[in-house]
């Protein structure tokens, strides 16, 4: 009797990858089929992230509204998409010339969004700026910029396409923010405030349009990871050890493919809240909440620690 005894683990374990394994293909069919037809924007799409997006839903068979500020890029991206695309399968997308830093044409471009297809089933607000200073060197104007193209822009143009979604009784509004939107890193202060305003702003929103139907979710995340450069010959520092820890941490970015996939995931599963980070972030989250001043020593040693300092900045 021992011997089956023994193999039950490694069998319930099999068991249960398969039924994960299981799990997921049909996760991804049910992906596809919920987001065809599905009018769908991204405000940034020539950004690392927002490609990744487009590619990911366009496979899918969304109707794809492509925003940027670049024509070039949006045309580029249009072409890539298309070109390897089966036209039965797939819709050829819209291109909208978007730029937040602009307000003054963003009811324009609420009308020309709106024009593409009469309405909108998903908006995905994926546009950032991320500046890297201390407070005292960003000046009025760059602070103006940085709300217009994290905070402004973005719940303008959420504004616009409301009150089709209201009349509708129906869509969903994705804000990508930053883990940094409820956690303050030195040296990020303007962008921080801006993440925290959007953060803010869509978590009302979420109660006041729940009635109509309408889901708004939140994916907070840690930066995201660029091509690796090549590596530079620098003489190493000794760092200390808790700080090289740290750093190590904040180092740790997710991969746009992911980041897209979980956006896909918000979607299709209508979530309303994801935060994507490592053990650093995600502790720093619950100290800020249960031990504050604990958190706010760690980061002003870290500040002034030159290693840690220059992996933040």
């Amino acid at each position: 009797m021992a011997l089956p005894m023994v193999m039950l683990l490694p069998l319930l374990i099999v068991v249960a990858a398969g039924v994960y394994h299981i799990y997921n293909q049909i996760m991804q069919f049910m992906s596809k089929s919920l987001v065809r037809n599905k009018v769908v924007v991204i405000t940034d799409a020539v950004s690392v992230l927002g490609t990744e997006c487009a590619h990911l839903f366009h496979k899918a068979g969304a109707r794809l509204i492509l925003c940027g500020s670049c024509w070039d890029k949006l045309e580029s991206l249009y072409n890539t998409l298309t070109n390897d695309a089966d036209p039965r399968e797939t819709f050829a997308p819209k291109l909208v010339m978007l730029d937040f830093s602009d307000m003054c044409s963003m009811e324009d471009v609420v009308d020309e969004v709106l024009e593409c297809y009469g309405c909108v089933d998903v908006l995905i607000c994926n546009s950032s700026i991320k500046p890297k200073a201390p407070a005292q060197s960003i000046s009025l104007e760059q602070d103006r910029n940085i709300m217009d193209i994290n905070y402004f822009g973005p719940s303008t143009l959420t504004k616009g396409v409301l009150p089709s979604m209201i009349s509708r009784r129906c869509g969903h509004i994705v804000l990508v923010n930053s883990i940094q939107g409820r956690l303050a890193i030195p040296f990020r202060s303007s962008f921080a405030a801006s993440k925290h305003a959007a953060q803010a702003f869509f978590d009302c929103l979420r109660a006041e349009v729940e009635e109509y139907g309408i889901v708004v979710s939140t994916v907070s995340h840690t930066f995201i990871k660029a091509p690796d450069p090549l590596p530079v010959e620098e003489p190493a520092p000794q760092p200390n050890t808790l700080s090289a820890f740290i750093a190590k941490q904040l180092t740790h970015g997710v991969h746009p493919s992911v980041l897209a996939n979980e956006i896909m995931q918000t979607v299709n599963r209508k979530r309303k809240e994801v935060v994507m980070g490592h053990l650093i972030p995600r502790a720093a989250l619950c100290l800020r909440s249960l031990l504050p001043s604990f958190l706010f020593a760690v980061l002003g040693a870290g500040v002034k620690d030159s290693v840690l300092a220059k992996q933040i900045l």
